[in-house]
């Protein structure tokens, strides 16, 4: 791994001169005691939207409604044996590894402990000062720990693999109320082709804050391991392409190759036409750059790569089919996937049109989704903002960030991903008209036809808001409003 790694000394948040630090200095302060005021409110089941940071009160709506931690939880239970980590991280688990025990041994004499976990918050390793990792210990902040929000609540390693860039949690804003009088700082490190979190670094010290210098630390401490991940994901495609070549040289047809998270990298002009997408959207053959590729607007496929890829590990001859409405407006036609393996890991998927071969996909029962939630989340400015579901008009993504139109104006959405917050939202009528916008259909005002047949929708009159309908939607979208 490249790149130096900045110092860390944290040493000027604690009192001079040898001083002991002060009992309960954590939950002492106006701030604190405020943001303890706001913990006692919603744990007892009151929603709140003030008080807290907007990032700690989504952690705590997901802890409460979502997670249902216990609040009263001391110790962080075990990590389930099974969750073992891929082979093919250990090349960033060792580069966080060396980086952990670096910054353990720079924050030994100030009462610090720096824990290294995977993409579920089980920790790895934990370096620093032994006194504090003893006093760590009692709450089993040690390896082979669980602290992911789902199992410990809001901290530094579980809500860093919930969000994205550093977070930092303090005192009352834990959600286990056995935690309060530690602070601490993580960061999450992310696979560039899925986005899904990788492992995470993080510091903490009990009953003494963390300077603001820490969050830039770890920014900059894993812009290293960050460079390791772009690189597998630039290699992980040429594999895929030299497969997709080959195979589209051998058997022709509609054939289209996708990386790991289902995102396109190379597409035969067969598929291209298959998709309707000539003259429309380019397809790069050959998009290495993650940042080139685009994601397929085929209703369902995202679940299906995902099923593929689970069904495919451990199996280099496997193949499975789905039928999916490939071309707007018409019937579903078969979708064979089959991987492509490097070390004996799936790093993509080539996809083969009005091909039906292998296992047949079964769709998950909706039963099977966790439930609903009380209310959706949105950020604005330093404020959390909660929204009923009939308030949205439609959302919009911007790359991973998703806008929600209300009344009360563009609200940033708590959740990043359309696929994510298209799942939430889908039980109240809020659907898919494009590859960037979900419309609440209660909402739609008028159906505006373009010069080319094409569809608008007037969300508000007033302001003439226009949101547009993919060809592949438009058929859905009619038949949803009757027209």
């Amino acid at each position: 791994m490249t790149g130096r790694v900045p110092p860390l000394v944290i040493a000027p948040s604690r009192p001079g001169g040898g001083e002991r630090v002060p009992a309960g200095s954590l939950v002492a302060s106006p701030s604190a005691k405020e943001v303890a005021r706001a913990w006692e409110d919603f744990a007892s089941g009151e929603d709140i939207e003030t008080g807290v940071r907007p990032e700690i009160l989504a952690s705590w709506y997901r802890c409460r409604d979502q997670y249902e931690v216990d609040r009263t939880l001391d110790v962080a239970p075990g990590a389930r044996g099974d969750d073992a980590q891929r082979v093919d991280n250990s090349v960033i688990f060792t580069g966080l590894g060396g980086l952990g025990a670096l910054a353990g041994q720079e924050v030994a004499q100030d009462g610090a402990v720096v824990t290294v976990a995977d993409g579920k918050g089980r920790v790895l390793g934990a370096w620093g000062d032994p006194s504090a990792q003893r006093r760590a210990e009692l709450h089993n902040l040690a390896p082979w720990s669980s602290w992911s929000e789902a199992c410990t609540g809001t901290n530094g390693m579980g809500t860093s693999l919930e969000v994205s860039g550093p977070v930092t949690v303090t005192g009352p804003e834990h959600w286990c109320q056995a935690f309060h009088q530690w602070a601490c700082a993580g960061i999450s490190i992310r696979d560039v082709v899925t986005g899904a979190p990788v492992a995470s670094i993080n510091i903490s010290r009990w009953n003494a804050s963390l300077p603001k210098l820490v969050p830039p630390w770890l920014t900059k401490a894993v812009s290293c391991v960050e460079q390791e991940i772009y690189r597998r994901a630039i290699y992980e495609a040429d594999k895929v392409v030299a497969e997709f070549t080959r195979r589209s040289a051998q058997n022709g047809g509609a054939l289209m190759a996708m990386d790991r998270g289902g995102n396109v990298i190379a597409a035969t002009d067969a598929a291209v036409t298959m998709l309707g997408l000539a003259g429309e959207t380019p397809i790069v053959a050959g998009a290495t750059e993650p940042a080139e590729r685009w994601s397929p607007d085929i209703p369902g496929l995202p679940d299906v790569v995902r099923w593929a890829k689970a069904r495919a590990e451990g199996n280099t001859e496997w193949s499975g089919y789905a039928r999916l409405p490939v071309c707007p407006g018409e019937e579903p036609v078969p979708l064979t996937m089959r991987s492509v393996v490097d070390a004996n890991h799936v790093v993509g998927m080539l996809c083969s049109f009005g091909v039906q071969d292998g296992e047949a996909y079964e769709q998950e029962d909706e039963e099977s989704v966790g439930p609903l939630p009380r209310c959706i989340i949105g950020m604005r400015d330093d404020r959390l903002v909660l929204l009923s579901p009939s308030e949205i008009r439609y959302a919009e993504a911007d790359r991973n960030i998703v806008w929600l139109v209300t009344e009360r104006g563009r609200i940033q959405a708590a959740t990043r991903g359309l696929d994510n917050v298209e799942r939430s939202l889908a039980p109240y009528g809020i659907r898919r008209v494009h590859r960037r916008y979900l419309v609440n259909l209660r909402r739609v005002a008028e159906v505006e036809r373009g010069i080319k047949g094409e569809l608008f929708l007037i969300m508000d009159s007033r302001n003439h808001e226009l949101v547009p309908v993919s060809r592949r939607h438009a058929p859905d979208l009619r038949r949803m409003l009757g027209i």
